[in-house]
Formats: structure tokens, C-alpha cells, sequence
């Protein structure tokens, strides 16, 4: 619940201020803002679509990772799979995403434009909206009107998270923790899939962040009617790759990080072992 809390208040933020980056200049004094002017429960709207959406995409993306891995390792041959085991790794985390995608994409938008509407404008329920969504579906673009971007997003994204921590899970067993990954407890593994997870999100939000603004930008009044070009070059590069970084930095790293905890920690439960390890 309390991860959930915080993703809620993060995305509040990150979305706002990715709209209107004059106006929220920081985690605090952009949250102070948004209470102000909305109330304090404007921090938890959208709970809903983020909730489902992101539980369905993350079964999707680490099942289907799990799945395409082994696809392509059969495909190319034990001896090519271990020899190109990194693009092995980058070719089921992208063919993963892009099923989870499908899934995330309705909730994602419904997600947004209750963030970003102005209060009172459009449902903060998640049954309401989602409903809204749909019956206004010519001007939102329901369901799949942001699956270019979000693909350019969440691809990208994966590939990272995927690649990144499979390299940190194993360079901290190469040259951190030396001994047979065996041979250390399942407390210690997990503590090296959190941070691992955690170092790989960082690098995942710096790589997914411009696609990610554009996703917000998209339903601003605005910019309705404007192509994805339209958008990008009226907002401008700085404001593309910075705006709101420094936040979704430390939501993305923190909710990665727990994502690939939990991730490992089912498989132990079910006599799997951690994700990764030394080469």
C-alpha cells in the first residue's frame, strides 16, 4: 500500500509537471501546489489505472520475458545462445513489452488524463473514467491512441531494465560478492536483485523519459489535434529530456527495484533461485 502511495504522488507530480514545467518546479513545491489548488486527494487520482494497468503489464513483461528468452535461446543453439546471451536478453525483454503494452496502454491514458485534467473537467473514479474514455473516444483517442509513444517509451525501457540488471546482477557476484551464488543466503540474493533492480531503473528512466513526456503532453487541450512531431517540436529538447527527470528517477529506480524483489522473491518461494548471476 505504501508503494502504492508513493507511486501516486510521484506520478502526480511527474505528470504535471511534464505539462506545465513553469509551474511545478520541484517534488515538494509542486505537491504543495497541487493541494492547494485541488485538494489533497488530487494526489491519489488515478490510483485505480495505475494500479491495474501496471499489475497487468508486469505480468506480462516478466512472464513473457521468461518465455521469449528461452524462444530465442532455442531458436539460435546453446552454443550461439551463450555466446550472444546479451542480445538474447534484449530481443525477449522487447518482444515482452510489447505484448505488456497492449495491456497497458487503455489504463496508462485513463491514468493520465485524470492526472492532468483540470479539477472538476473529467472523472477521478476509475469506473467513471474509464467510461469517459471510452464515450469521448474520438477526442481522446481511446485505447490505443498512445501506443506509438508508449511503445517508444516502455521498449527502450525494458530492453534497459532487462539488460542492465542482468550485468549488475552479475558484475555484483564477479566482483563483489565472490563466492558461488549458492552460496550466500536468500536474504543477501534478494538484497542484490533490489539494488541491481534499483541501479537499472535509474539508467531506464534517463533512456525512457523524453517518450514519457511526450505520453503526458499529449493530453494537454493544447496540444489536441497535434501530431507526436508537433509536440516535440513546440516543447523543445531541453524540456523533453528534463522535465520532472529528477522524480521519475527516484520513482522508476524505487519501483524497479521492488518490482524485480518481488519477481525473485515468488521464484524462491517456488524453488527457482534469484534472477542472474556471475558469467
Amino acid at each position: 500500500m505504501l508503494g502504492l502511495r508513493n507511486c501516486c504522488l510521484r506520478n502526480a507530480y511527474v505528470d504535471h509537471a511534464q505539462v506545465n514545467p513553469t509551474k511545478y518546479k520541484g517534488l515538494g513545491q509542486g505537491l504543495r501546489t497541487i493541494i492547494s489548488e485541488e485538494g489533497a486527494r488530487a494526489l491519489w487520482k488515478g490510483w485505480g489505472p495505475t494500479a491495474v494497468g501496471y499489475s497487468a503489464q508486469g505480468a506480462f513483461k516478466f512472464g513473457l520475458y521468461e518465455y521469449f528468452k528461452d524462444v530465442f535461446s532455442n531458436l539460435v543453439g546453446e552454443e550461439n545462445a551463450a555466446k550472444y546471451r546479451p542480445l538474447i536478453w534484449c530481443a525477449g525483454s522487447a518482444s515482452a513489452e510489447f505484448f505488456a503494452d497492449l495491456a497497458l496502454c487503455p489504463l496508462e491514458m485513463t491514468k493520465v488524463k485524470v492526472q492532468t485534467s483540470a479539477a472538476g473537467t473529467f472523472p477521478t473514479a476509475f469506473g467513471p473514467a474509464l467510461s469517459q474514455m471510452m464515450a469521448r473516444r474520438a477526442e481522446t483517442r481511446f485505447p490505443y491512441g498512445s501506443i506509438g509513444p508508449l511503445w517508444a517509451r516502455q521498449i527502450p525501457y525494458n530492453i534497459s531494465m532487462f539488460f542492465f540488471f542482468e550485468e549488475i546482477v552479475s558484475s555484483f557476484y564477479t566482483y563483489v560478492l565472490t563466492k558461488p551464488k549458492d552460496s550466500y543466503s536468500k536474504i543477501t540474493q534478494l538484497g542484490v536483485t533490489f539494488a541491481s533492480g534499483y541501479l537499472a531503473g535509474v539508467v531506464c528512466a534517463v533512456v525512457s523519459h523524453p517518450a514519457d513526456s511526450i505520453v503526458s503532453l499529449m493530453s494537454k487541450p493544447d496540444n489536441k489535434g497535434k501530431t507526436i512531431a508537433q509536440i516535440a517540436r513546440d516543447t523543445g529538447a531541453k524540456r523533453l529530456f528534463t522535465g520532472g527527470l529528477g522524480t521519475r528517477v527516484l520513482m522508476i529506480g524505487t519501483l524497479t527495484g521492488l518490482q524485480w524483489w518481488i519477481y525473485d522473491s515468488v521464484k524462491t518461494a517456488f524453488g527457482m533461485g534469484t534472477t542472474g548471476g556471475a558469467v
